[in-house]
């Protein structure tokens, strides 16, 4: 009995420490990713983080995080689309400052005001909302987009700074979210189960006086399960100044971003989803 009350208690303790700045996402949330295998090391940036994104104690999807560049590397999640009302508030990652402070997103002016965190300290760990003040062309784009999920805390989810990047104002109301909106529907006709990863390739601009990168490109890849027997994928990539989506196979995407990243062949999903 005393045993069985100690495991209990380790039990708990674990849960508690358990953060959302995790080491890796095959032990921590792989439900995201297809056959739970994330994409490989040739996206990690120098300084990554493993974001499992918790809201209300809850995982709503995963964020690689590159803490130098200010922007997410990508965001991987199941396409879950349904009608809502858009969230207004962003929030910020506590995590990232340090392993003490709350596991799930928080506003900054929670941060600020009851974990005594200093606005200096909290910027130099993530973007914050003062990166995002005041942009010419540009506008907060979301790798993982809020109509992709189907209820209010899902869809809250989505608005943490560390899955937005600067982009283009034109493609993110133009030509992306006729991608988001349109293309992703009819393409996942008959999907039991769409996994979806969105990532931003950084580019040689930045906002916010040198603090947070424009990425040169924004892309996004879907590997749909329609049964046991049939999988089906597909891609896109836009250069983050234009107003134009290129449609890809998976294997186009792979190749484009393996020339773009430099760090050898980029693999996004296990290899049964298929490449042509």
């Amino acid at each position: 009995m005393l045993g069985l009350l100690l495991l209990q208690v380790l039990a708990s303790c674990l849960w508690l420490g358990h953060s959302e700045v995790v080491k890796s996402f095959e032990t921590s949330c792989p439900q995201f990713f297809f056959r739970e295998i994330p994409p490989n090391e040739a996206l990690e940036p120098q300084n990554p983080a493993w974001i499992c994104q918790r809201y209300k104690n809850q995982y709503y999807f995963a964020t690689l995080y590159d803490r130098k560049m200010r922007i997410p590397v990508y965001s991987a999640y199941i396409y879950q689309p349904g009608p809502g009302k858009r969230p207004k508030t962003w929030l910020v990652e506590p995590q990232l400052i340090g392993p003490t402070y709350p596991k799930t997103m928080e506003k900054e002016w929670t941060l600020l005001n009851q974990y005594n965190v200093t606005l200096e300290k909290l910027s130099q760990s993530q973007a914050i909302l003062h990166d995002y003040k005041n942009l010419t062309g540009l506008n907060r784009g979301h790798l993982n987009p809020n109509g992709h999920h189907d209820d209010y805390s899902s869809r809250m989810a989505t608005f943490t700074l560390t899955n937005i990047v600067p982009q283009d104002e034109k493609l993110n109301g133009g030509a992306w979210n006729n991608y988001e909106q349109q293309t992703m529907i009819r393409r996942t006709q008959g999907c039991k189960t769409t996994y979806v990863i969105v990532g931003a390739v950084p580019g040689n601009n930045y906002i916010a006086k040198g603090r947070v990168n424009k990425p040169s490109y924004l892309w996004s890849a879907a590997c749909c399960v329609v049964d046991n027997n049939y999988i089906k994928a597909w891609a896109v990539i836009a250069e983050n100044d234009r107003n134009q989506v290129q449609l890809l196979t998976l294997g186009e995407l792979e190749d484009t971003l393996t020339e773009l990243y430099g760090r050898g062949q980029v693999s996004l999903f296990d290899s049964d989803c298929p490449r042509e």
